[in-house]
């Protein structure tokens, strides 16, 4: 059993859809149990760590934009294989086509924006999500990170 924490961010387009409650659901009834929790008005100092790995891209501005119009609702998930098991959950990062199923094949969709609009965010890996819970919790839930 390899029990880990990942990060998991409902973007802005999700919230603004009012999807957390399916997502959180989904999660849930994968098995995963949700250890934290908070909503935030992201900033470029937030997002600028995050994303710092994309800076200089020609999608990083158009990114950091869109995830600052609107709330997100940041999400600490545990579970046996829970980096894995979310970004199968998720589904591929082109919701046009993710799979059935999957968060982005069945409630996202190609809005034809500067940046691809997919309803959440997963960490890609232990340092990562590492990193990322850091990020979004710094000061909040000292000893869950």
């Amino acid at each position: 059993m390899t029990l880990e924490r990942t990060l998991i961010l409902v973007k802005p387009d999700g919230v603004r859809r009012n999807l957390i409650g399916e997502v959180i659901r989904r999660v849930e009834t994968k098995g995963y149990n949700v250890v934290a929790l908070k909503m935030v008005q992201a900033d470029r100092s937030i997002l600028a760590a995050h994303y710092a790995e994309h800076e200089g891209k020609p999608f990083y501005e158009p990114l950091v934009e869109f995830m600052m119009s609107g709330p997100v609702v940041a999400i600490i998930a545990e579970g046996n294989r829970v980096i894995e098991g979310f970004r199968k959950l998720a589904g591929v990062t082109d919701p046009t086509v993710a799979e059935p199923g999957t968060i982005r094949g069945d409630l996202a969709r190609d809005q034809g924006t500067k940046v691809v609009q997919n309803i959440v965010h997963g960490s890609d890996s232990a340092e990562s999500a590492a990193r990322e819970i850091g990020i979004w919790f710094a000061t909040d839930v000292k000893g869950l990170a």
